[in-house]
């Protein structure tokens, strides 16, 4: 009994056919998926963002001065206008004399409110070394050991330790370096480590950054 050349090329020969077309569909899905999601969240973010300052801004402003009473329609990003202006003016009052006495009368006043002022001090000097024009909040991308011998993270040198904690270990240089959390790199842990167990990555912050955001997937320099 001969086999039937057009049997043996039926359902089971397709099969080939099918699963191929599925890997195709699911590769141009993901795809899909790879064009519009960043943009989707970008701009769904922003959207967040301006709505949130509008909704703030709008709160503060008395009802004849919202933007409906003299607009036909409700303009996004107004909020955020009206907020880059107040902070702009606020900005210019306090760089001049009168501006820099409330200023001081004001940081005098919380200094003396003893949970506040630490919370208002670190604050500060937080947001004056962030904002410097010539801010170097992480000076360099490091690799350290962490969190156990044999393991290693990527990290951020901060700067130098303050002078008690170098004195404290007695090692020589001490560096200030903060490790992230990934996905999230706003939260993370201070350590001080001698410059002897740091070592430096030829990355710029940038690119340290978003290699920890996207937890390793997005390689420096891509």
């Amino acid at each position: 009994m001969t086999s039937n050349p057009e049997k043996a090329s039926g359902p089971a020969g397709a099969q080939p056919w099918h699963m191929s077309l599925a890997a195709r569909l699911r590769a141009y899905f993901f795809a899909g998926i790879l064009i519009t999601a960043p943009v989707s969240i970008t701009v769904y973010l922003a959207w967040l963002f301006i709505s949130t300052i509008d909704r703030e801004v709008k709160a503060l402003l008395p009802a004849a001065y919202w933007p409906e009473q003299f607009l036909p329609v409700g303009v996004p990003g107004i909020g955020v206008v009206a907020a880059l202006v107040g902070l702009t003016l606020i900005g210019m009052f306090t760089a001049g004399f009168v501006g820099r006495f409330v200023t001081r009368l004001f940081d005098a006043l919380l200094a003396r409110m003893p949970v506040v002022r630490g919370v208002y001090s670190a604050l500060k000097q937080i947001l004056e070394t962030v904002l410097a024009k010539k801010s170097q909040a992480f000076r360099e991308v490091v690799l350290i050991e962490y969190p156990r011998a044999g393991l290693h993270t990527i990290a951020f040198v901060t700067g130098q330790a303050a002078s008690q904690v170098g004195e404290a270990l007695g090692k020589g240089e001490i560096l200030s370096v903060f490790v992230p959390t990934t996905p999230n790199p706003t939260s993370g842990f201070l350590l001080f480590l001698p410059r002897s167990e740091v070592i430096t990555l030829p990355m710029t912050v940038d690119d340290g950054l978003k290699y920890i955001v996207s937890t390793g997937i997005v390689l420096p320099g891509k």
